[in-house]
């Protein structure tokens, strides 16, 4: 396995890649990335850490004194990835290459040489621009299917992006407080803790049971190994046993609090057009010419018809005098025209409010009046374009708040026509003009740490209470302030994230061939959430679903109906027969093409798609790379 990178995403992708898969690795970073020290996958303290680098260092020392083999990670300094340096790492002989540049060009120049390198390479590229993504997906795939004269896997080529798949994570975290999510197929599933009953046992619920937590007086942080620690993927019979354990079960997360009217289109409604002290205006007009028609009717005896008629001709002033008329007649057409005047002023008002509102429709909005309950996105940069995004698609509301006008998400807030806070949030007044003190969550998403720390502590300062999200990029600094956070607000949610974190185990997943769809932590655990074609996996292809499950390793959750090879005639039998097994239950959720609560009885065909959930380990012994070490594992 091949990275090329420029920042924490690369060194933690190289860790996730030989820690957890046991790939051989060559990590091929820019010559002053070569100090920064490499994360250390899962949640290791530091004096563990500490004391595993001097032991592997050692190691590594007596094993080249010895002229013994070393199987370690080769880092590669380079400024750029040319063709040259390509051939170095070895290219030509890879299993796959993982490019990971912040720079989008970078990564599609390189792309291209490797391919033609390699045609049977398997590329991960990080790119943020989606469209450009898939062009260039389809242009590797179809270079690799010409040179190599065969067909190639979809897998060939794979883009991702790291704003991509942290978005979800932070979005569930400013919603329910939690950042254990997956997305797929539209939907946003959750892992839920829930505690024991009276009778010691957790009440069935949810989509899917994922974990026993430890049991009572078990040191989460200490051994996770027997019994009493945590159980990944238990069968029924070990969750009927448990008691007095809480569990882990999937859920999907919903959002019922208020919503903020705004759509992609620049159109606004009409009732927008105009200010309420306007329409007010138009309507008192509209009542003192039907009194006045009324009135006329009233003193000459005309038709209700010919009054009003009559009444509008007098206002607009286009009416002969009334000089030979009654008194009351010159009296109300005397009225009429100075109604007539002071229209004038009231239409000229409308069309410029209403000119006023179609140049401010595609104009950025500012925060209306008594808005609560929403959340406060700071930043909109990569990351923070797509969270917004993600909070809109689950018609959140949300305010804005960005330094720079020129920022990358000032257009996409534009077209959704979400407010946004133009100021530099550490300024004082910022945080109070986005209703900080109303808000429900902030999310700090900036890439600087001291801002978005920064911007945490003001609003906490203004809500005690508040619901924080800050996006930090050292792990080791996010650990520290999440501690120090919930320590000095004890009562309110905290949550401190790294996206390299986040982005790291869908990036190894690719280069394994597999879709990663997200990864849920329990305690010190970690479950993969991923999508697998049953076809060439032993262990599922031709078994049912309950022979395919392997308590704590891999468990089948939902047959994908609308993606892969199975999303034709045979994967609509299968869901049929699912659904028909399981006597119409549960079967949909959100109207997704994932069709859940699987009979154990079901079997799974080479053409079926499914989503299961597995430990890191479990997932290596399912993708052939690595052999199972324990049934613990």
């Amino acid at each position: 396995m091949v990275v090329c990178g420029d920042d924490g995403l690369a060194h933690r992708l190289a860790a996730e890649l030989r820690g957890v898969y046991g790939e051989q690795v060559t990590l091929v970073v820019p010559p002053s990335e070569r100090g920064v020290r490499p994360p250390v996958v899962g949640r290791a303290r530091a004096a563990s850490a500490a004391l595993l680098d001097r032991v592997v260092n050692a190691a590594v020392s007596r094993a080249a004194g010895n002229g013994a083999p070393v199987d370690s990670e080769r880092i590669v300094e380079a400024t750029e990835v040319t063709e040259a340096v390509l051939a170095d790492v070895g290219v030509e002989r890879a299993t796959a290459l993982a490019l990971v540049y912040d720079d989008d060009e970078a990564n599609i120049r390189a792309a291209l040489t490797a391919r033609r390198l390699n045609p049977r390479l398997r590329l991960v590229l990080r790119l943020y621009n989606r469209r450009l993504g898939q062009h260039i997906e389809e242009l590797l795939d179809q270079a690799a299917a010409l040179a190599t004269g065969d067909g190639v896997s979809d897998a060939s080529t794979v883009v991702l992006s790291d704003a991509d798949t942290a978005a979800p994570a932070l979005v569930a975290t400013a919603l329910v407080g939690t950042s254990k999510v997956v997305q797929t197929d539209g939907l946003l599933l959750r892992a839920v803790e829930r505690q024991p009953g009276g009778d010691g046992r957790v009440a069935a619920s949810g989509l899917a049971t994922l974990a026993l937590l430890s049991a009572p007086g078990h040191d989460a942080g200490g051994s996770e190994s027997g019994e009493q620690g945590p159980r990944l993927l238990p069968d029924e019979a070990a969750v009927r046993q448990a008691r007095g354990r809480g569990a882990v079960v999937l859920e999907q997360v919903s959002y019922s609090g208020p919503s903020m009217a705004g759509g992609r289109g620049v159109v606004p409604s009409f009732a927008s057009l105009f200010s309420r002290r306007l329409r007010w205006s138009l309507a008192g007009l509209v009542g003192c010419v039907f009194g006045l028609a009324v009135a006329l009717t009233v003193a000459t005896g005309d038709h209700p018809l010919h009054a009003t008629y009559e009444t509008l001709l007098d206002l607009f002033a286009i009416n002969d005098p009334a000089l030979n008329e009654s008194t009351s007649r010159q009296v109300l057409q005397l009225l009429s025209g100075l109604l007539g005047l002071l229209l004038l002023p009231v239409l000229l008002a409308a069309v410029l409010e209403a000119l006023g509102t179609f140049r401010t429709a595609s104009a950025l909005r500012k925060p209306p009046r008594g808005l609560g309950g929403h959340v406060v996105l700071l930043g909109l940069g990569k990351i923070g374009t797509r969270v917004l995004t993600r909070l809109r698609e689950l018609h959140i509301p949300v305010v804005c708040v960005e330094a720079d006008p020129e920022a990358r998400g000032m257009a996409t807030a534009r077209r959704l026509r979400v407010p946004v806070v133009l100021g530099d949030v550490t300024q004082e007044g910022v945080l109070e003009a986005a209703k900080i003190h109303r808000a429900n969550a902030l999310l700090a998403v900036t890439s600087a740490d001291t801002t978005n720390l920064e911007a945490v502590l003001a609003a906490r300062s203004v809500r005690p209470d508040l619901r924080v999200v800050l996006r930090l990029y050292d792990d080791d600094f996010a650990t520290a302030v999440y501690r120090t956070l919930r320590a000095a607000h004890p009562f309110a949610s905290t949550r401190s994230r790294s996206v390299t974190h986040l982005a790291a185990p869908a990036f190894a997943g690719a280069m394994l061939g597999r879709q990663i769809l997200g990864a849920i932590p329990v305690e010190r655990r970690v479950l993969l959430f991923a999508s697998v074609e049953v076809g060439g996996h032993p262990q599922l292809e031709g078994r049912t679903v309950g022979e395919a499950f392997r308590a704590g390793a891999w468990r089948v959750l939902a047959l994908d109906t609308a993606a892969g090879p199975g999303a034709g005639a045979g994967a609509g039998a299968g869901a049929g027969a699912a659904d028909a097994e399981a006597g119409g239950g549960n079967s949909g959720v959100g109207g997704s093409g994932l069709v859940w609560d699987l009979p154990d009885t079901y079997v799974l065909r080479a053409e079926d798609r499914v989503v299961l959930a597995a430990t890191r380990r479990g997932l290596a012994e399912l993708l052939g790379r690595r052999r199972r070490e324990s049934a613990g594992a």
